[in-house]
């Protein structure tokens, strides 16, 4: 068919929607050389016409035409209104499969809707007379063959990224002229929703618009303008001749406006010309707030977290139990409308129908009495993501139930549906705007009219204070059960904050009243996530919820903050975990762990760990093999393993600052600064070269009028870390500034009769151990061993002990690393029977299998420092005071530019063939020692280390 002879027929025809709806899609296809539905699949499974109820009720199809893929296509009669069969299509294409195009057409223009997610929407709107041009044709093919050629080139995230840069322009501005934080935000909110209400249609006249077009000719007339617009948006009303209607909410329960100078409303004019229909609120609230929030400013350009990761939480833990439920209650709605069909009396069969129907009403008011609460809202992503999937559902099930021939209902689940806390005064305002918002995106998105009277109901049910602490901080200390609102379920992303950060960032009477207020629920060295995690298991426990889904760092698999999920595990069950996940946080990437969590009565028999089935997620979030989370502290360890000294303050110093000090004169009290003035090192001396740091160590208990006596270290630290430790909140690092934060007296005493120690680092891709002089102070980065013997040492570097530390270890860094702690670590793991930590060196002395390990150890050892440091690459050097051990110098440059490639951590990645052979003998000679074959598994190695664990403890 050629474009005139269709023009012709189509402009001439009188037909009624009925009687031409299909002759006309068929012509269409004629015209577009197209095949037409019948041709291209006779069995309608792809493409057919009436597509959907029609299937199941005998009634009309869902949509007209529908191409698996392509689009979905509602025809109406000449000059009818194509807004109703728009409408029509978006309330049925989730039951269509959510086709890319949504098509609308009289027989005289055709409208194609774009329909993909997280795109803007755009509209082609194809006149029958355009049909004469190819490119209208051309578009119109693509319809049918090649939808991505319509799909549009803005995202959503791109548009809300533009309209947040605006914002956070102006925000700054107004702040800069002396207006309150929170005032400037409160405002702020307000002229984003007046933008978004506009361009949904419910401002009238693009009156906003116009109303800022007035502003920038008369900027001094400004704030009267908008006091009277935001005094009609309060309880509705007349601005103008122009009818306003009844929005408040708690957003507009004022009529307060700041003025704004003529740069601000040029700005805000920029800002309300973008499709502020298409904003997306699941990243909304954080870029707004970090455009807001001044605290935030910095990271306005930082990336944030994408729906799909939040979805790894509101899917387990909200829609899929949900949709499971719904599937099994549709089977029983199926098997009762059977029983319907095939009753033999009509009173049968009616009660059999309402039977049916009472079970679908019952899920739907389940839907509608859910509720989904998050204690640690931010500005609202997660809640707004799981309003959206619970609208989402209710849909669905709507659509289902008329399928099966009832009569479908309006979406009843609305914002009441979520709940939050939250301490941020900008992000809770923001939680709420992101949720209306997204309320009324979707009914209008799936073709509902957006409820009035008033359009924002309060959400009151998002509240601004903190999670952690009763409301009245007079009253007792309640069970955590009860600190929060009951809720079906619990989900978040609570604040990441290390417990060696907290007091730093929170205050130490804060973090103090916070340990002792959870002391019989949680560690005291247990991290700010825990918290959130340790309510949430009570509340599971008390009935106040029944499943959870927290995002927390990965650390909180080892340590002690294991210990609130060994909680979890005991009393509740693990369903869903991804142990090991990117993440997005204050614009910066780290490594966390998703844990979903459910009452036993409630959870599934099967779970899921890394996207994969598994029997039972343990607390470390593994799951088969030994559940090593069991495993205890032994006495045999105790006192052997300590983290190193902390010093909380610039305590060292270069070595051309130490060598002087040690060449000066004594001091007036007789003494050399040989006593304050070390060799220091930390994790990255050892992975790494040595970086020859020397430090100032006045030791754990000298006074401040002894530390003057040594003159030139006492005021290198009056200096340098009295001022800075003036302002530190812990009152032991203010009042004794001059010594270090965390001096460690218990490791010092275990290491003053050894002439060296081991250490490892904290934290490192590679488990290594070395030997450190005894004259060295450790840092707090390395994990320090005191003994002395290789036996100890051989034990330590071999392979069993490495997969025991990483099964019971926890993960720190983007790198995600293994950190090595004293206590989950090495007081756990158990060393073979009369090699244990114990037992002084000497009294195993003749024992050959110590000995057949201290001498793989010691070869072990040799071979790396050779590797490290030949003696055709270095010099040693004496140190310009006795007591300290040799200067290993490079021999010239050439030499220097070769050793800086000479690292441990370089060595183990290339892990030559010499490192391999070296470590087989070693991990041989501790098989042996505790008598197991050369060629255990590793998973078996475990196995045997688990057992003698619980056998010793």
């Amino acid at each position: 068919m050629t474009p005139e002879a269709f023009i012709k027929k189509w402009k001439a025809s009188t037909l009624t929607e009925r009687a031409a709806a299909q002759s006309h899609f068929l012509d269409l296809c004629a015209l577009l050389d197209e095949p037409t539905p019948t041709d291209s699949d006779p069995t309608g499974e792809n493409y057919a016409f009436e597509r959907g109820a029609t299937k199941t009720t005998g009634g009309e199809g869902w949509a007209d035409v529908w191409k698996r893929g392509c689009f979905a296509w509602e025809n109406k009669g000449k000059r009818k209104d194509l807004r109703t069969a728009y409408a029509q299509l978006q309330q049925y294409a989730v039951a269509l499969d959510n086709p890319p195009l949504l098509v609308v057409c009289d027989m005289e223009t055709i409208e194609i809707h774009t329909n993909w997610t997280n795109t803007v929407h755009q509209i082609y709107r194809i006149g029958i007379e355009d049909l004469r041009e190819a490119h209208h044709r051309a578009t119109l093919k693509a319809v049918f063959s090649d939808p991505e050629k319509l799909k549009p080139g803005q995202t959503r995230q791109g548009l809300t990224e533009k309209a947040a840069k605006e914002f956070a322009g102006l925000a700054l501005r107004l702040r800069s002229r002396g207006h309150d934080a929170q005032a400037v935000a409160h405002f702020i909110n307000r002229l984003v929703f007046c933008m978004f209400a506009e361009d949904v249609g419910l401002l009238p006249g693009r009156m906003f618009q116009r109303m800022l077009e007035q502003g920038v000719k008369r900027p001094d007339q400004f704030a009267p303008m908008a006091k009277q617009l935001f005094g009609a948006m309060r309880s509705g009303g007349l601005v103008g001749f122009e009818e306003v209607a009844w929005f408040n909410g708690g957003l507009f329960d004022d009529d307060d406006a700041l003025p704004m100078e003529k740069e601000d409303l040029e700005q805000a004019l920029t800002a309300a010309r973008l499709d502020w229909a298409e904003i997306d609120p699941s990243i909304l609230g954080t870029l707004f707030e970090r455009g807001l929030d001044p605290d935030k400013r910095s990271q306005l350009g930082a990336h944030y977290t994408d729906r799909d990761k939040i979805m790894l939480i509101v899917g387990p833990v909200v829609i899929d139990p949900l949709t499971r439920e719904w599937e099994e209650a549709k089977l029983t709605v199926q098997a009762a409308l059977e029983k319907a069909r095939k009753a033999k009396s009509a009173s049968a069969s009616t009660k059999a129908h309402n039977d049916a129907w009472s079970l679908c009403i019952g899920f739907l008011e389940r839907l509608r009495r859910f509720r989904v609460l998050d204690p640690a809202c931010g500005s609202g992503n997660f809640l707004y993501l799981a309003l959206l999937a619970l609208k989402e559902l209710e849909h669905r099930v709507n659509l289902d139930c008329e399928a099966m021939g009832f009569t479908r209902q309006f979406p009843a689940v609305g914002p009441e549906a979520v709940r939050g806390i939250e301490i941020n005064p900008y992000a809770a305002e923001l939680a709420r705007v992101s949720v209306w918002i997204g309320e009324i995106q979707w009914m209008q998105r799936n073709g509902f009219n957006v409820s009035r009277n008033p359009i924002l109901k309060p959400l009151e049910n998002i509240e601004c204070r903190d999670a952690l602490f009763p409301a009245d901080p007079t009253a007792p200390w309640p069970d955590p059960a009860h600190l929060w609102p009951k809720a079906d379920a619990i989900i978040g992303n609570p604040p990441f904050l290390g417990d060696k950060m907290m007091i730093g960032l929170l205050g130490e009477q804060y973090v103090n009243q916070l340990r002792r207020g959870y002391g019989d629920w949680l560690p005291g060295g247990s991290d700010l996530v825990c918290y959130w995690f340790a309510i949430a298991d009570r509340a599971l426990r008390a009935g106040h919820a029944q499943r959870v889904g927290f995002v927390a760092t990965n650390s909180l698999r080892g340590g002690a903050n294991r210990a609130v999920l060994n909680a979890i595990f005991n009393h509740n069950r693990i369903t869903d975990a991804w142990s090991d996940e990117e993440w997005t946080v204050e614009g910066a990437a780290v490594r966390v762990s998703l844990v979903c969590f459910a009452q036993k009565e409630v959870a599934e028999l099967e779970c899921r760990l890394n996207g994969l089935v598994v029997k039972e997620v343990f607390s470390d979030l593994t799951a088969g093999g030994v559940n090593l989370t069991a495993a205890t502290t032994l006495e045999q360890n105790a006192g052997k393993a300590f983290i190193g000294t902390q010093k909380s303050g610039p305590f060292d110093v270069s070595e051309s600052t130490a060598r002087k000090w040690l060449m000066l004169p004594r001091n007036p009290n007789g003494q050399p600064n040989s006593n304050v003035v070390r060799p220091w090192m930390n994790g990255m001396d050892v992975t790494r070269r040595p970086s020859d740091t020397w430090i100032i160590d006045f030791g754990t208990s000298m006074s401040e009028e002894e530390a003057a006596l040594y003159e030139a270290p006492f005021q290198h630290a009056l200096a340098k870390v009295k001022p800075m430790r003036e302002g530190v909140r812990r009152d032991g690092h203010r009042l004794n500034w001059w010594r270090h934060g965390e001096a460690r007296p218990g490791m010092r005493r275990a290491l003053t009769p050894l002439s060296r120690y081991i250490v490892t680092p904290r934290v490192a891709k590679h488990r290594i151990f070395v030997w450190l002089d005894s004259s060295v102070l450790p840092d707090c980065q390395l994990v320090v061993i005191a003994r002395d013997d290789d036996t100890t040492f051989g034990i330590l570097q071999s392979r069993y002990h490495e997969g025991w530390a990483l099964r019971l270890c926890t993960f720190l860094g983007v790198g995600n690393d293994p950190r090595y702690t004293p206590s989950t670590t090495f007081e756990t793991f158990p060393f073979p029977e009369g090699l244990t930590p114990d037992i002084s060196a000497v009294d195993y002395a003749a024992d050959l299998r110590a000995q057949r390990i201290a001498a793989a150890a010691q070869r072990l050892d040799d071979l790396r420092s050779n590797w490290l440091n030949p003696s055709d690459l270095i010099q040693r050097v004496p140190e310009v005071v006795q007591g300290y051990p040799d200067r290993l110098m490079p021999l010239n440059g050439t030499a220097a530019e070769l050793l800086r490639k000479r690292t441990l951590t370089n060595l183990y990645n290339e892990r030559p063939t010499w490192l391999t052979n070296v470590h087989r003998e070693l991990d041989q000679a501790v098989a042996a020692a505790y008598g197991w074959p050369e060629d255990i598994t590793d998973e078996d190695a475990l196995a045997e280390l688990f057992a003698l664990n619980q056998a010793r403890a």
